[in-house]
């Protein structure tokens, strides 16, 4: 083999080999992901309560911190001027369970009183969810789910 093409050779390996590890690196730091998200409302009916279950699958490279839900009325102010992280800094938190890798299902379930029912405005709505890693990193998804309130 000439010493002109094994160069070459090497340097493709080394640019390869760069490649993948800034691949690798990367894939180590993205934000945290949702997968797999959908809400369930089930309206108070013959003295029982209702209920609003939501679940959605995370996955983040530095374990999940936490996931805020908030489920918002399609009609309200929020449509308007958006969802921020500020808005879902007191929102109540999902359960999260791993469920293998780097991924967590969450689940956060509501009960539905006749009166919380009576006083929701009907039609569209959506779930907003903040999922904050261990690392700091965060994603908002505002319409992460909808369902709808009769």
């Amino acid at each position: 083999m000439s010493r002109r093409i094994a160069v070459s050779v090497a340097a493709g390996v080394v640019v390869l080999g760069g490649a993948g590890a800034f691949a690798l690196a990367y894939a180590g730091d993205q934000s945290p992901a949702l997968a797999h998200s959908s809400a369930r409302y089930t309206a108070p009916a013959a003295g029982h309560d209702g209920s609003l279950t939501f679940t959605t699958d995370v996955t983040a490279s530095s374990e999940v911190k936490s996931v805020k839900v908030l489920a918002w009325p399609a009609s309200s102010s929020f449509a308007k001027k958006g969802l921020t992280v500020k808005d879902m800094a007191a929102v109540e938190s999902a359960v999260c369970k791993p469920s293998g890798g780097d991924s967590e299902r969450c689940t956060y379930k509501v009960p539905v009183t006749r009166a919380d029912a009576e006083g929701s405005p009907r039609g569209l709505w959506h779930v907003a969810v903040l999922v904050t890693a261990k690392d700091g990193d965060t994603t908002l998804d505002t319409k992460a789910a909808d369902f709808t309130v009769a």
